[in-house]
């Protein structure tokens, strides 16, 4: 069983045409900006102080500018240059991140089915922190390949119900918007042939810079001229979610300056925000978290798989499910900010489910 991954790398190039890789230089800049020290930090990375510091002039030079701002008697600093080439790698690592592992699992599978190594776990499901987790769990034990594909929700249980993936991932928020979201994944979800398998339930919200500078306290406030908005894509869950929450404070979306402006994952929206680019977004709270950003909490959800009930006790439903019911699993979940994995791994009724009923086995 091989395992592929699929990085990005941003790479500067100079009007004489010499080239340098950003990548590789932001890890030595981000321990010079945590230890105030280019020494300790060369000794960090297991680099010799001059190579370290040839390592910044030939970045600088192709920059033009300066990356590290010295004082008399404070140490090394990262210039504001610096501090931008720091934040552009992490934005485009952050940003990519759930198209550039949904490549690489899809060419892992396929290199493995050509290789004649085991079966291949498909998952098909709308982007989540828990969904990553599980995607990363069953790769380390290195029994099945796992293909994952970060699409919409909607896509992900049509998929399943063609028969495409083995997991389709979808979320519904609880109260009053649940009714009316059901009804999109009804038409693809047959109780005779499919059961939900709960993860976890989690909390969307707004996504704010820290410290909240423009004094946004709740949706309302996203219709003001000076606050800038990045929206998930149309079609996807969060971003019905968010439409109808607008649509029940009697907020126009034509009227929220960067409406259209659309990110394809949770993540890729907390560094959007991070990098400056927009005052808030909307998603879920890990993402705010991670990225250190201001979180105001808008809805609740709870997220499930759908997947055929025949096929329970058979590999590789069987291997996902044990890793979704372990002790080690739950307690990753745990960790994320907003996420409850109390009930992950316990089967329900597709008609409970979507209805909102308790779970805990309801139906079977």
């Amino acid at each position: 069983m091989i395992e592929i991954k699929c990085v990005a790398e941003l790479v500067v190039r100079d009007s004489t045409g010499r080239e340098a890789s950003l990548t590789d230089i932001v890890p030595l800049l981000a321990l010079v900006d945590e230890t105030g020290s280019i020494a300790q930090a060369a000794g960090e990375r297991q680099l010799s102080y001059r190579h370290a510091w040839g390592l910044l002039r030939a970045l600088e030079s192709r920059l033009g500018g300066e990356l590290i701002a010295k004082e008399r008697g404070k140490g090394s600093a990262l210039s504001a240059l610096g501090r931008a080439v720091v934040q552009a790698q992490r934005a485009c690592a952050e940003r990519l991140d759930g198209t550039l592992a949904q490549f690489a699992s899809e060419v892992t599978a396929e290199l493995n089915r050509q290789l004649g190594a085991g079966g291949t776990t498909r998952i098909h499901a709308s982007h989540g922190y828990a969904v990553a987790a599980l995607v990363a769990q069953l790769g380390a034990q290195a029994v099945d390949a796992v293909e994952i594909k970060y699409r919409e929700s909607a896509e992900a249980v049509a998929a399943l119900a063609r028969g495409e993936c083995d997991f389709a991932g979808f979320h519904l928020p609880r109260g009053a918007f649940r009714e009316f979201c059901a009804d999109i994944y009804r038409r693809w979800l047959d109780p005779r042939r499919h059961v939900l398998v709960y993860l976890t339930a989690r909390k969307q919200g707004l996504f704010l810079t820290k410290g909240n500078p423009k004094g946004v306290r709740g949706l309302d406030d996203l219709a003001r001229p000076d606050v800038r908005f990045v929206n998930r894509q149309p079609g996807s869950g969060t971003r019905l979610l968010l439409d109808l929450a607008l649509n029940s404070v009697g907020i126009d979306p034509e009227r929220i300056n960067g409406y259209a402006s659309t990110e394809l994952t949770h993540t890729a929206i907390a560094a959007f925000v991070a990098s400056g680019m927009a005052d808030a977004g909307f998603g879920v709270a890990p993402a705010a978290h991670h990225f250190g950003l201001d979180f105001v909490p808008i809805v609740d959800e709870d997220y499930y798989f759908a997947c055929d009930r025949a096929r329970l006790t058979a590999q590789p439903l069987a291997a996902a499910l044990a890793v979704l019911r372990s002790e080690a699993f739950r307690a990753g979940v745990a960790t994320l900010e907003g996420y409850d994995p109390t009930h992950c791994g316990e089967l329900i009724d597709v008609t409970a489910g979507l209805r909102g009923s308790a779970v805990a086995g309801d139906g079977l």
